[in-house]
């Protein structure tokens, strides 16, 4: 891995330990069972709507996974 790559992926880490990162997922979380339910969509564009949130809050939740699995295979 090359060393721009290698900071990339230290400054991420070092932005996701932070108590910062750890209020903004579970307030992330939160958003996102609330997005859930979806008893109040009148609409197929409110559908759509809420599916892209879901899909964003998803993405957010799951980076610090999706990071440290990726780095790993880099390293390999």
């Amino acid at each position: 891995m090359n060393k721009e790559l290698e900071k990339y992926y230290e400054e991420r880490f070092s932005m996701m330990a932070s108590e910062g990162w750890k209020h903004l997922i579970e307030d992330a979380q939160i958003m996102k069972e609330n997005y859930s339910n979806i008893a109040s969509i009148n609409t197929a564009e409110e559908l759509h709507f809420r599916k892209g949130q879901l899909d964003i809050l998803d993405w957010l939740t799951s980076l610090k996974t999706i990071s440290e699995a990726t780095f790993e295979e880099l390293q390999e």
